[in-house]
């Protein structure tokens, strides 16, 4: 039986590449449904993780890195970003000791118009020199219309807790929008081509990450085993090959690793086949951008 104090609302995380959005909502959801790597734009989706209590659901929504377009595939994560201030009941909004709002004033614009509360969450605190954190603070206060201002260490779990107090006391009164049971709205092969996509981030340099994306052409669960045929897609014959690698050892770390994370995810046995593709200039194509899941409409 809900309570009719029940609250529920959606919880959107936004902010610039690399501030650490992915491994906030982690450490919020308790569950490893962000991809989390050093490098930028590792997130281009949006991701639904779920918080339920008798008391309160939160949907959290992690965006992709706020950023300027350069391609179609850029045009697309923007439109997840511009969506996720049009639905939220909460704004986090996450920066760190790093970052300003240059090539975000447009974001910061709307997000301020938005009437929505504002978490201002500055991360990586514990790296900070005397004074920094104070003169950061006020760089956002005079930028971002928060409703309050928590400074975090997400990697040491420095006061990540009072994030959710402060969402529990904007959310609204309200049933909950999805199944108690459900941890997010993603399905099982999304995370399979997510945790791959992130052994790539690890593995290559330059370009070769933001060149490649993962689809799962076949997920055929068992008892005891999950059987996962996934292939890489890249823009050019030349970085096929440097994907494959000398006699495939590099394509063969890939999988060993993404297997290895795969299990842990999944809590079973997992062969993983993995193959690599050419699919011409995808991240410039509209229709191939589609069939990879980028039409936010």
């Amino acid at each position: 039986m809900i309570s009719p104090s029940h609250q529920a609302g959606f919880v959107n995380i936004i902010g610039k590449p690399n501030v650490g959005k992915s491994t906030l909502m982690n450490i919020l959801v308790g569950e490893r449904l962000s991809i989390v790597s050093s490098k930028a734009q590792t997130t281009r989706h949006r991701i639904l993780g779920l918080i339920n209590t008798d008391e309160y659901q939160i949907v959290f929504s992690d965006t992709p890195g706020m950023l300027k377009p350069k391609y179609e595939l850029h045009k697309s994560m923007m439109t997840f970003v511009r969506l996720s201030l049009e639905d939220a009941d909460v704004i986090v909004f996450v920066t760190d000791l790093y970052e300003t709002d240059e090539e975000i004033e447009e974001v910061i614009t709307k997000m301020n118009a938005s009437g929505v509360p504002i978490l201002l969450v500055i991360n990586k605190i514990d790296l900070a020199k005397e004074g920094q954190l104070e003169e950061i603070t006020q760089y956002w206060m005079a930028r971002v219309n928060a409703a309050t201002v928590i400074p975090i260490a997400a990697l040491k779990r420095f006061n990540t807790e009072r994030i959710l107090q402060e969402i529990v006391a904007r959310l609204p009164v309200h049933p909950p929008f999805y199944d108690k049971e459900e941890l997010t709205d993603r399905p099982e092969r999304f995370f399979a081509s997510e945790i791959i996509r992130e052994k790539i981030f690890t593995n290559y340099k330059k370009e070769i990450p933001y060149s490649t994306e993962v689809g799962i052409e076949d997920f055929h669960e068992e008892e005891k085993l999950i059987r996962i045929r996934a292939t890489i897609f890249v823009e050019r014959d030349s970085q096929k090959g440097i994907v494959i690698g000398d006699k495939g050892k590099m394509l063969k770390k890939v999988g060993t690793e993404a297997r290895l994370e795969l299990e842990k995810f999944f809590g079973k046995k997992i062969f993983l086949e993995t193959f690599v593709k050419v699919e011409q200039d995808w991240r410039k194509n509209k229709l191939v951008l589609k069939k990879f899941g980028y039409d936010p409409s």
